[in-house]
């Protein structure tokens, strides 16, 4: 499933939030951009002119790790926002950029990502 990601609700991309760590509540994905030539130069210019904490920030490599960006929103094709505890960016220009959604709840979890909750809950019934 394809989510689209808003940041100061205009759309900058998409993701499949295609990966997780089921027990924690966290989804992430790569991010597909929109119109957006350099992740890097985008980000850390919008971090710096809203005052969001840009954790690491490596100019040479053209990478960034930014904090939790209050305005940015992943929403899915029912409009539907998935909410977290936090939603943060990072990655490089020449690699790629990726969204991670941290302490998303349950049950919301479940019914959104069912797919990574069997994938995880699978890994146990392997071992039996």
């Amino acid at each position: 499933m394809k989510y689209s990601i808003l940041l100061d609700n205009k759309k900058i991309g998409t993701t499949e939030l295609e990966k997780a760590d089921a027990p924690m509540g966290v989804a992430f994905g790569k991010i597909i951009f929109d119109d957006i030539i350099s992740g890097y130069d985008f980000f850390k210019t919008y971090c710096l002119n809203n005052g969001i904490e840009i954790i690491t920030d490596y100019p040479d490599d053209r990478l960034i790790i930014t904090a939790t960006i209050p305005k940015l929103k992943v929403i899915d094709f029912n409009g539907i926002e998935i909410k977290g505890q936090g939603i943060n960016i990072e990655g490089m220009d020449s690699d790629s950029f990726e969204i991670t959604i941290s302490g998303i709840s349950y049950p919301f979890f479940e019914e959104e990502f069912p797919h990574h909750v069997k994938t995880y809950n699978d890994q146990f019934e392997d071992k039996n």
